[in-house]
């Protein structure tokens, strides 16, 4: 989703410095005109807004507050926004330490997929300083279709766990449709036909039931950043002393999935986990 969203902002005009661990996946960005860094820190240099969009809170703790980190050579002034889905309280410590340099930092995770961040369609949730926001609008323009300031520092992570939470449950739910609609020897192409226009209608099912019909399980998104997440909210719901069973229960199937060599997979993948249970014996 980096990738995608950083030629989002190449063909929005911008100029643009790319640091990414593996040289070879920022081929294509320097190829439109992208300037190589050589660390996260070399990015801020002549930068107005410093981006990251990784893989867990520890990467964003190594881009930003590391040795090598953006944060330590981002001048007074500058706008550092995290897309990355991560922890909330890590969300506070970086607004925190950047107010301390002068640096407005902003948490805004995305929500979208894949298709989402190629079409500059994602749902940007964002926490921080109103100001700051405001400063960055014609930025999140570039890459999302429905922005939102959610409130104060943390605010964006914890909105996109309220996100996950929901499609969690819808995934699992449309899993279990689908398993239903075969064994009923029913066409799930007509069933979607139907359900997909009523009560049941969803971003996953209109996006990703067609892509488990097709046994595609290619990554929008993958089911081993999905179970960080899932593992983010259910820390943050037990410091808030949240009962979340269905919570709970994503978590577990979806770790299953991963251990049985789907960490790779989309979320969609979560149909094997369950194709793979034991039927229910008649008692």
């Amino acid at each position: 989703m980096g990738q995608a969203m950083a030629n989002r902002i190449l063909s929005a005009g911008h100029d643009l410095a790319v640091f990414s661990r593996t040289k070879k996946k920022a081929a294509g960005l320097m190829a439109r005109g992208a300037r190589w860094a050589g660390s996260p820190g070399e990015t801020t240099v002549g930068a107005e807004f410093v981006c990251s969009m990784v893989g867990y809170p520890s990467d964003v703790e190594e881009v930003c507050l590391g040795p090598r980190g953006a944060l330590r050579r981002m001048p007074p002034g500058t706008v550092y926004i995290d897309f990355t889905t991560s922890s909330p309280a890590l969300a506070m410590e970086i607004f925190e330490t950047a107010k301390k340099r002068g640096v407005a930092a902003l948490d805004a995770p995305v929500s979208g997929g894949d298709v989402g961040a190629r079409e500059g369609k994602l749902s940007i949730m964002v926490g921080g300083a109103r100001a700051a926001f405001e400063r960055a609008m014609p930025l999140f323009k570039c890459l999302g279709k429905t922005i939102v300031f959610q409130g104060g520092k943390g605010s964006g992570q914890h909105a996109k766990m309220v996100n996950q939470i929901m499609i969690a449950g819808t995934m699992m739910g449309m899993c279990e449709g689908l398993l239903y609609a075969k064994r009923a020897k029913l066409n799930p192409e007509t069933v979607m036909a139907s359900i997909g226009a009523g009560a049941a209608g969803s971003w996953s099912l209109a996006n990703l039931y067609p892509r488990i019909i097709r046994r595609d399980f290619g990554p929008g998104f993958y089911v081993e950043h999905f179970l960080k997440d899932l593992r983010i909210a259910l820390r943050e719901a037990r410091r808030m002393k949240l009962d979340l069973p269905a919570l709970k229960l994503a978590e577990k199937l979806y770790a299953r999935l991963k251990t049985t060599g789907g960490a790779r997979r989309g979320t969609q993948a979560l149909i094997k986990e369950l194709e793979r249970r034991p039927r229910r014996k008649d008692t």
